[in-house]
């Protein structure tokens, strides 16, 4: 590989270009392992129970009177996944994935620590080191170390997140990249630094002739900014939309398949946390969950050939209440459900350890338990996709004791 291929590789045609070194391109000429692994975040608490739907317990639909999926078949309803469970219409571009059994679904998973603090939640799954502050490294930065090295110098692309800034699940020791997202959900305009703002709204604070007129296009553009409110920001941290997603999915593809050094990559969506006009079958998730659908849909096809040696799992910080809230919404709950695609993984299953949704199995009395550590379905992708050594786990994930789920993602 000469250094001009490589370049044109990395530029992919979209103002998205690796911050290499000068002499970094050379290091790509080391063939590295195979095995890859792609983590999407869903920052804000994805509603799990409208993303894997139990359409066939009569207690759904009572506790959701107004944004419970219907059977599949009726109108609004859900894709069938098993004489149970339904997905999503939503996320019908990942129904083909299902059916060739390269995706599968883990309900009443997520952390066992009790906090419905977003970003308590989002800190110790990234950390996956629940109930703990004090961590300071992530899990992809640990795992990033105790993977077998590539010969050769080390690479910085070994490891890379496609967001705002770095995230906590990657932050460590270990080298990592961070590249910005190629589509902006919003984008802002020089009143939206806050210095430069203030200044002109004390410039036409009681302009007789333009001050009406500024504050009037200034609560406007507020409007459009504000599409979420500020507890749904918050909950985001800082994580784009999804309207970008297949964009931003389809360049990550293009980027693993020309630099064969990545092995681990890690995307955060925001605009999850749907308090209020959450909808069915449509509506302001459904909005969410259809270019979410169309970019997870995109990465598998564009990796190709790749797919088959890369596991993609989505997660969420916590789930949401089993009870539809007074402004057709859900509030913060606990149990949540984790996705796995890949072309090894056992898929065409929902998995876990489910007791319904009836009053007596909800974790006080109001949403999901988690049976599931989330920790136990990130160490199956780590042992049984990645090959980590058995002796390695209690590095990445430290105080925890491993249990055996019931259940196996990969075959073997």
């Amino acid at each position: 590989m000469n250094r001009r291929h490589f370049l044109e590789q990395m530029t992919l045609g979209a103002g998205l270009v690796l911050p290499l070194g000068r002499h970094a391109w050379a290091a790509t000429a080391v063939k590295p392992t195979r095995r890859k692994l792609i983590v999407v975040m869903l920052r804000g608490a994805v509603d799990g129970l409208n993303v894997v739907a139990p359409v066939a317990d009569p207690n759904y639909a009572r506790l959701r009177p107004t944004i419970a999926l219907g059977a599949p078949g009726q109108d609004g309803g859900a894709l069938r996944l098993d004489n149970y469970f339904g997905l999503h219409p939503a996320l019908a571009p990942l129904l083909p994935l299902w059916e060739q059994k390269r995706l599968a679904f883990v309900h009443a998973s997520g952390s066992p620590d009790a906090t419905r603090s977003h970003f308590d939640a989002q800190d110790y799954m990234e950390s996956a080191t629940p109930g703990r502050k004090s961590t300071q490294d992530g899990w992809m930065n640990r795992l990033a170390t105790l993977l077998p090295l590539l010969p050769g110098p080390a690479n910085p692309s070994r490891a890379l997140s496609i967001g705002p800034l770095m995230p906590r699940i990657l932050s460590g020791p270990a080298a990592a990249m961070n590249l910005p997202n190629g589509a902006a959900a919003t984008r802002a305009d020089l009143l939206d630094r806050p210095q430069v703002g203030a200044a002109f709204d004390q410039l036409y604070a009681g302009h007789a002739r333009f001050g009406k007129a500024y504050a009037q296009g200034r609560e406007s553009h507020r409007d459009v900014m504000q599409s979420a409110s500020a507890e749904m920001q918050a909950a985001d941290n800082g994580a784009p939309l999804p309207n970008g997603f297949p964009a931003d999915a389809a360049r990550l593809a293009n980027l693993m398949r020309g630099n064969d050094a990545i092995e681990l990559a890690f995307v955060a969506l925001g605009g999850w946390d749907t308090h209020a006009r959450q909808g069915g079958a449509s509506g302001q998730l459904a909005g969410r969950l259809a270019p979410l659908a169309t970019g997870l849909a995109t990465l598998a096809e564009r990796l190709g050939p790749m797919l088959q040696d890369t596991a993609i799992v989505v997660m969420s910080e916590f789930g949401r209440t089993a009870r539809e809230n007074g402004s057709g919404g859900t509030d913060h709950g606990h149990g949540n459900v984790m996705w796995v695609m890949g072309g090894a993984v056992a898929g065409g299953k929902v998995l876990g350890d489910w007791h319904g949704v009836g009053d007596a199995a909800l974790n006080e009395g109001r949403d999901l338990p988690v049976t599931t550590d989330f920790r136990a379905v990130l160490a199956q992708l780590a042992q049984r996709h990645l090959r980590l050594p058995d002796q390695r786990m209690e590095t990445l994930f430290p105080g925890w004791t491993a249990r055996e789920p019931g259940f196996q993602l990969f075959p073997g």
